[in-house]
């Protein structure tokens, strides 16, 4: 499936909430805050309501006051420059304080949130003698050139046991990683914390479709599990097999028609239009089958679908 269609970010704050759950009372946390009266944003900013509270998750034992998170989905790159950047945003953030030095220097800290590790950020940081510790797994320290506390946080290298939100804004997960997304899914009986555990699976389920499928005919995952998964995966694949057929149609049609007016006389039109849609109904034969349908049930969507005889239909087979 296309990630580029994926919305990663809003499921990236749910994930943040869900890590930093245990200490929400104590945190005020903003998406996109605002820098400037310019489209100056940071994607998170997380205010610790109180100094001296400690909070539970690795990921943010670097926080001091003031926060500032960066997320970077599968298709962007973390670099020098979006380094640099994020680094700005932090002074501009700290230069606008209500009076001079009211947020401090040694108050703000910044977060870079990335699957993979940054290859080419870390040689930057070796080459400019920046100093690169990791106290925990999957969490790298950046100090040295630079004013503010820094981490970068490598999700695919997290502890699946006590990092599984983050983890799973993914397009590479396994099937043990799902199963244990399910399983921390389960134990949540907040609505709020539900529904960020929605918006997680949602973006989970999109970037592994072939996965999410596998689970449900493994014979393996336990009736439990397949109880979780089944309404959750179920009415998502409904759905995307509806917007594969609209696809087939808009697409055949379209191609029919540009074809025909290619010809310029009516009869090339007619023809085109119908040579269009039978290359959308074969390309939605395609995307059912690869999604795991039956020929036999194809045949009675596409019947449905447009509106053919069953001899019609089953030209196509």
């Amino acid at each position: 499936m296309e990630t580029s269609r994926i919305q990663w970010h809003p499921a990236f704050t749910a994930a943040v909430y869900l890590e930093l759950s245990s200490n929400l009372d104590s945190l005020t946390i903003t998406r996109e805050y605002n820098l400037n009266v310019k489209p100056l944003q940071t994607d998170l900013l997380i205010i610790k309501n109180h100094a001296d509270v400690m909070l539970d998750n690795e990921i943010g034992k670097i926080f001091k006051g003031h926060n500032i998170l960066e997320y970077k989905d599968p298709e962007d790159s973390l670099n020098a420059d979006v380094f640099f950047k994020v680094r700005g945003y932090a002074c501009l953030y700290k230069s606008y304080g209500k009076t001079a030095d009211a947020i401090k220097e040694e108050d703000v800290t910044i977060t870079f949130i990335r699957d993979t590790r940054p290859a080419g950020l870390f040689r930057y940081f070796k080459e400019h003698r920046y100093r690169v510790s990791s106290p925990y797994k999957g969490i790298y320290y950046i100090t040295g050139k630079i004013p503010f506390p820094a981490q970068i946080v490598v999700t695919k290298e997290l502890d699946p046991k006590h990092h599984v939100w983050l983890r799973s804004l993914s397009g590479k997960l396994q099937k043990q990683d799902i199963e244990n997304l399910l399983k921390h899914i389960r134990r949540l009986h907040k609505k709020s914390d539900r529904e960020y555990a929605d918006a997680v699976l949602e973006v989970a389920f999109r970037a592994n479709l072939n996965t999410m499928k596998n689970l449900i005919g493994d014979e393996r995952m336990s009736e439990e599990l397949l109880e979780i998964i089944k309404p959750i995966i179920e009415p998502r694949l409904i759905l995307l097999q509806k917007e594969a057929l609209d696809k087939g149609i808009e697409q055949g049609i379209e191609r029919g028609i540009r074809q025909g007016i290619e010809q310029g006389i009516e009869q090339g039109i007619e023809q085109g239009i119908e040579q269009g849609i039978e290359q959308g109904i074969r390309g939605t034969i395609e995307i059912l089958r690869d999604i795991g349908h039956s020929d036999n049930e194809i045949k009675t969507m596409i019947m449905k679908k447009y509106e053919l005889s069953e001899q019609d239909a089953a030209k196509y087979f």
